[in-house]
């Protein structure tokens, strides 16, 4: 569907603006994401859209310069048309959230001003030494990027399957060399035009607004470097980086781990089980404090950003912290106040005279996982009360684990209400 009325007219001067500034705006247009317009009691037209705008490359700190520009524009022209916007991930439970999607490439600028791609292929390939080197580096190592990339609950909330968002480190390069891939389930992409080697470039679908591009960014050309450097080094040759980037689970590979497969040309979400993905391309971290543990978990990994002292350990042990802290503050003043407020709003409807037997039975399992999440007795506390406490007490692992169950909790008791009400004749 297209845009109408006061978001058609945002957006097209948010590209026009964004064109005076010279950023080169190359399509602005709505997304799958939002909700049917409607109009509320008061006669107010309420609006929910997911819209994209994408915009020309540049260098790698100018292009997250824009970035932060972009969204400034963006919010500023909109407000200026009555109109509200989020960059949160994932603000709609069961809505597509905000992605934004990081383009990245490697080109070589020669003396008389003309430019290479090093990632398109002179030869009959999907790319170069160089591209296949650094796809590689980045998916060996992405478990120690993945803290920089998606750092707060909002980020991991969007990460699920069914919403076009990557849960598992894989990527597709196409069918054949003649056809461009077009999977959108891959953690990473290769983008080509045949007619234009310049626009070789892979596409990170994991990121969202709320990532921090610069440290990302960082962190995925020192895993490129990574990959390049073990190809240069051992001399391999296209046909051996194909080979190896298309590793079945179990071949043993020089770079790439064993246990694992890399590549997939098919949906990963329609094909495989939630269990069979996790085997094949590794489980998704759970909650923020899983994600930055990796960074601890793989130092050999976290090496590789660090060396050359472009990252530094003190940089990331910062980052580390300061996202911690906003992960558990998050939890304490916002997840479980927005919580708490839902579940006293999961309110008994049926009359008692008029309830059946079922009614009764969906009640009971309503109340029951109200009185898990929130109700303490003298001889149980709650579940929420228990992750307050290990908050408190810097229990991080067992607010982690702790923050899975209540989120799979919070998700039947929606579903067991809705099928409480479902079944009641008068409300």
């Amino acid at each position: 569907a297209r845009t109408k009325g006061a978001v058609k007219t945002s957006l097209e001067q948010s590209l026009t603006t964004m064109d005076i500034y010279g950023l080169e705006p190359e399509m602005g247009h709505k997304e799958v994401g939002g909700i049917q317009a409607k109009v509320d009691k008061d006669g107010n037209y309420q609006i929910m859209e997911q819209l994209e705008i994408d915009w020309k490359y540049s260098t790698a700190v100018q292009a997250v310069d824009n970035e932060a520009f972009v969204k400034n524009i963006i919010e500023e022209t909109f407000k200026e048309n009555g109109l509200n916007v989020t960059f949160l991930a994932k603000p709609v439970d069961g809505i597509a959230g905000s992605g934004e999607h990081t383009h990245i490439g490697i080109a070589l600028k020669l003396k008389n001003g003309k430019r290479i791609n090093l990632f398109s292929s002179t030869k009959n390939h999907f790319l170069s030494t160089f591209g296949y080197a650094s796809i590689m580096g980045i998916l060996k190592n992405y478990e120690v990027i993945n803290p920089f990339v998606s750092s707060t609950t909002d980020s991991l909330r969007r990460l699920k399957p069914g919403f076009e968002a990557p849960v598992c480190i894989v990527t597709s390069i196409g069918r054949s060399v003649e056809v461009p891939s077009r999977n959108r389930s891959v953690l990473i992409g290769v983008v080509r035009e045949l007619q234009s080697p310049l626009a070789t470039r892979f596409e990170l679908r994991a990121p969202n607004p709320g990532t921090n591009t610069y440290i990302a960014v960082g962190a995925l050309y020192m895993a490129m470097l990574d990959g390049i450097k073990y190809a240069l080094e051992n001399g391999k040759t296209e046909d051996d980086l194909l080979t190896e980037l298309s590793k079945k689970q179990g071949d043993t590979a020089d770079y790439l781990e064993k246990d694992r497969a890399y590549r997939s040309e098919i949906d990963v979400f329609e094909e495989y089980t939630d269990e069979q993905r996790e085997d094949l391309y590794g489980k998704a971290p759970a909650t923020v404090y899983e994600n930055l543990s990796a960074l601890e978990e793989y130092p050999e990994k976290k090496a590789v950003l660090t060396n050359g002292g472009i990252l530094k350990d003190k940089f990331i042990e910062s980052f580390k912290e300061a996202f911690l802290e906003k992960w558990t503050v998050e939890i304490e003043h916002r997840i479980l106040n927005q919580y708490s407020n839902e579940i006293r709003n999961f309110k008994q409807l049926h009359h008692s005279d008029k309830a059946l037997d079922i009614d009764l039975a969906n009640w009971a399992k309503v109340n029951e996982l109200r009185y898990a999440l929130l109700k303490d007795s003298y001889s149980q506390k709650s579940l929420f009360t228990q992750i307050k406490e290990v908050v408190e007490s810097k229990e991080y692992a067992k607010a982690s684990d702790l923050q899975v169950i209540i989120e799979k909790k919070i998700a039947e008791l929606r579903q067991s209400y809705s099928t409480y009400k479902k079944n009641l004749l008068d409300l």
